[in-house]
Parts: structure tokens; sequence; C-alpha cells
């Protein structure tokens, strides 16, 4: 099987919305960690201190042939299309171990999908 991950730095607001519709598409979990990033806009300071806004990192292991079909949920789900709302994107993955849990789910999805 062939995989990708997918990292989305996601609002907090609209985090269960994009883990739900991701799952809807065809992934089967994810990792949540807390992020924060710096973009091309300077943050707002309050007083001297700067506000960094806090985002929510979702990276999602999923089988190659679906990633792109999670990408267009997530980007509906997280409201990507407004400024501010996050960022997403995937990367080809060389090798994945731990999976047998998750094995049955995902063959069944791929011969679903393919026959």
């Amino acid at each position: 099987m062939r995989f990708k991950v997918i990292l989305a730095m996601v609002n907090e607001k609209y985090q269960d919305t994009v883990i739900e519709s991701a799952k809807t598409a065809g992934a089967t979990g994810v990792t949540i960690l807390n992020a924060r990033g710096e973009g091309i806009h300077e943050h707002k300071s309050f007083m001297g201190l700067t506000m960094e806004a806090q985002k929510d990192m979702l990276l999602f292991l999923v089988e190659d042939f679906i990633a792109n079909n999670i990408m267009e949920a997530i980007y509906e789900a997280g409201h990507f299309g407004e400024h501010g709302n996050g960022i997403a994107f995937s990367l080809d993955v060389d090798r994945a171990i731990g999976l047998e849990s998750q094995m049955p789910t995902m063959e069944k999805d791929a011969k679903d999908r393919y026959f």
C-alpha cells in the first residue's frame, strides 16, 4: 500500500468539523498537536505583548488514492478559502509501520473503490 501524510494547521473552532469531514472522506484516524504559526502578516500586540494565534496541527496518515478527497474535505470544513483559517499539505510516505489495527478497514475501502 502507498501512503501520504496530510498535515493541516486548523483554527480551533473548525477542528471537530475538519476531523469529521476527513473521516467521512476516508481517513481512519488523526493525531492532534498544539502549534502556533507565523505568516506573512505581522501579529497583533497588546501592551507590548505579541498575540499569537494558537492552532491545532492535525496529522492524517492516509492511503494515496484517497488523499485528494480528504484534502478537499479539509479545505471546505476548515474554511481555508478565508484569510487566516489554516493551511494543509500532503507528503509522500516511504514507509509506515504499526497500522495492523487499521489494515482491515483500509483493505475493504480499497476493494470497494477499485473493484
